[in-house]
């Protein structure tokens, strides 16, 4: 299985760090490790960015901030770092923390370091010599529904995260605050945006209660056991961890899962192997989600299509990047596309009130 883990590979143009002050600062906190350094990148991810770094006999990963980011509050390190520190201990598969640094003059930017959690990630489809049968499929879909709400459940006052964020109005506020990253953002003018806008607006639940919520729960943000893959060992990236309602936490999960059944165009944004034979459906995964927290997800179709929009705008500000020059990174440019997609499919559920 170690065939299958999730390697590092060479840095990408323009995301270089200054080596030299990066192993001067870690060896004056790691003062005893021997002479090997080394930095690599991990390749995929498309936001925050994820560094393997080697100190002597030590691993440790690397998180900062993409170059060029328009959105800064979407890259908060400190934040980031602060949550993960108080959350390990209530849930382990959150990374466990080693050190943080906010001086801008090491890598111009601040970050910090983790332990690294060894696994498979599973990203649009299993690894070539991968067996995944019907019933692996099965295990894994109810084992990452069941993993997201008992995130949901943590006493997250208990652990000393009262204070990250605000849940009284978090719909309210999400609804207009994606909107308005969309226009701050925006490169192409989509027709979908305003209809979807309005009903959003017009169709806000009311929100009865909060929970610790992860903000973009999918397969390749989950760390796998490689001798058991339908057991998750860890979960990543939690810049947008913050609390709220826990149904737009599931609405997230269910943007990112495309059925078997679904047209072309989500087929071409299948983010995991979630339409293989034996993979739960949306509203199995719902359904499964109601029967292991006991919430009311009646209203589940606002939270898709509130999801849908969501993840459109994440994208139309990595593309807008690109757009302006800031990064290179070549994965960008088709971005468009699929920004057209999730709104148009956004509209769709909204319209016919199916997930």
């Amino acid at each position: 299985m170690t065939d299958f883990l999730d390697k590092p590979a060479a840095i990408r143009p323009g995301e270089e760090l200054d080596l030299g002050k990066l192993e001067a600062f870690l060896r004056s906190h790691f003062p005893g490790e021997a002479e090997n350094f080394g930095v690599m990148q991990f390749p995929s991810g498309h936001s925050n960015l994820t560094y393997s770094v080697t100190l002597g006999n030590q691993q440790m990963v690397l998180r900062r901030p993409p170059f060029g980011s328009k959105v800064k509050s979407a890259h908060d390190m400190g934040r980031e770092f602060h949550v993960l520190s108080k959350l390990h201990r209530a849930y382990p598969p959150a990374p466990e923390t080693l050190l943080y640094c906010d001086d801008p003059s090491i890598l111009g930017a601040p970050f910090y370091l983790m332990a690294p959690i060894g696994g498979i990630i599973l990203r649009r489809d299993p690894p070539p010599g991968l067996l995944f049968t019907p019933g692996t499929a099965r295990e894994l879909s109810e084992s990452f529904v069941d993993n997201l709400a008992r995130l949901h459940s943590i006493d997250y006052t208990g652990i000393g995260l009262a204070e990250l964020g605000k849940p009284e109005g978090y719909l309210e506020r999400q609804v207009r605050g994606w909107i308005e990253r969309y226009h701050g953002s925006k490169t192409h003018d989509l027709p979908e945006v305003e209809q979807i806008s309005s009903w959003m607006q017009q169709n806000l639940p009311r929100s009865n209660y909060a929970t610790l919520i992860h903000n973009d729960y999918k397969f390749d943000n989950v760390i796998l056991d490689p001798d058991d893959i339908a057991r998750i060992m860890g979960v990543l990236d939690w810049e947008m961890c913050t609390l709220g309602e826990p149904l737009s936490d599931l609405g997230t999960a269910l943007a990112y899962w495309v059925e078997a059944d679904d047209s072309d165009d989500l087929q071409e944004l299948r983010w995991g192997p979630t339409s293989y034979p034996g993979s739960m459906t949306r509203n199995e995964l719902v359904a499964r989600y109601a029967q292991a927290s006991g919430r009311d997800v009646s209203n589940m179709v606002f939270y898709v299509v509130f999801a849908r929009f969501k993840v459109a705008v994440i994208a139309q500000q990595i593309y807008y990047r690109y757009h302006v020059g800031l990064t290179k990174d070549a994965r960008f440019a088709v971005m468009p596309e699929g920004v057209r997609t999730l709104t148009r499919h956004a509209l769709q559920s909204a319209q016919s009130g199916k997930l």
